[in-house]
């Protein structure tokens, strides 16, 4: 599919026309609600049901801090490339020992801590979508010239990438530059889930690194089924002095029985909270929303 298709076809879904047109479900909403009331948060959270004209959304259109949730859309943005003849999945990648930097999430330089090893681009987007590493997303925003290629990839103003990882990790104000709403979050998963960004065999790729995710058991999925299968990206900001966190996320694609899906989105933000309570907040809207699908 070409790149400007592409854009058009995001354009047009992550506008608020799309959300205009919807039926809002204000039973799941009220459910929604009593989890969230009285928590030291704010929480912006988005669900498209199975029945793509319904949806849910809480503070669905403010822009909120990513994290690491944006390496969603930068596996989206390699993809591509790849898909171009740009880049290839079996392409080698020198990973230098200089560029395995000290405190970040990386459990690649745990592994590797000297590095200078060769890997493919595939292992390297795994290393980033299921592990969150930190080091190998910013190897990957270099080859494909840094975050300004994913921002016009996505080309969407509900989208806000200008820091990489290390940028991310300057400064407390730093980390929350990289920004989204929660309505373009379950937007771009629902597009990317139907085949509207990638071709099949990397849709297929990257929903099964997503499924493959290690990283938040006790969010979306954390109190789902045995057995239901959730892909998802999460991103999680630093605690400050005074016990507020900036941003605990969770967004992804539940399967529901018979095939069917939902597309939710839970950004936790500026919580004083717990750490535990608030992934018990996401854990539960996750829940919630799998339940009222289940049940109808």
């Amino acid at each position: 599919m070409a790149k400007e298709a592409i854009l058009r076809i995001i354009a047009l879904l992550m506008s608020l026309p799309f959300f205009s047109q919807v039926h809002e479900n204000t039973e799941l909403k009220k459910t929604l609600e009593s989890i969230i009331s009285g928590k030291k948060a704010t929480v912006g959270i988005s669900v498209i049901g199975p029945d793509t004209k319904e949806v849910t959304r809480i503070n669905g259109d403010q822009m909120l801090p990513m994290l690491s949730t944006v390496k969603f859309p930068l596996a989206l943005a390699v993809l591509h490339e790849v898909e171009k003849g740009k880049l290839s999945m079996a392409q080698k990648l020198f990973i230098k020992k200089e560029e395995l930097l000290e405190d970040t999430w990386s459990p690649f330089k745990e592994k590797y801590p000297q590095g200078n090893i060769t890997i493919t681009l595939e292992e390297a987007l795994k290393w980033t979508v299921s592990y969150s590493d930190n080091n190998l997303t910013d190897i990957l925003l270099r080859l494909i010239d840094g975050p300004e290629a994913v921002q016009e990839f996505i080309d969407s103003s509900s989208f806000i990438i200008k820091n990489d990882e290390e940028d991310m990790h300057k400064d407390w104000d730093s980390q929350f530059i990289n920004k989204i709403t929660p309505n373009s979050a379950t937007l771009l998963l629902q597009e990317f889930s139907n085949g509207k960004i990638l071709n099949k065999t990397h849709t297929q790729w990257l929903y099964n690194a997503m499924l493959n995710n290690v990283s938040g058991k006790k969010r979306l999925k954390g109190n789902l089924p045995v057995g239901v299968k959730i892909a998802h990206r999460t991103g999680t900001s630093f605690t400050n002095k005074e016990g507020m966190t900036g941003a605990i996320n969770d967004y992804g694609i539940i399967e529901l029985p018979g095939k069917k899906k939902i597309y939710i989105a839970v950004f936790v933000h500026n919580t004083y909270e717990s750490f535990d309570a608030s992934e018990k907040i996401i854990s539960d809207i996750g829940r919630a929303a799998y339940d009222y699908y289940t049940k109808k």
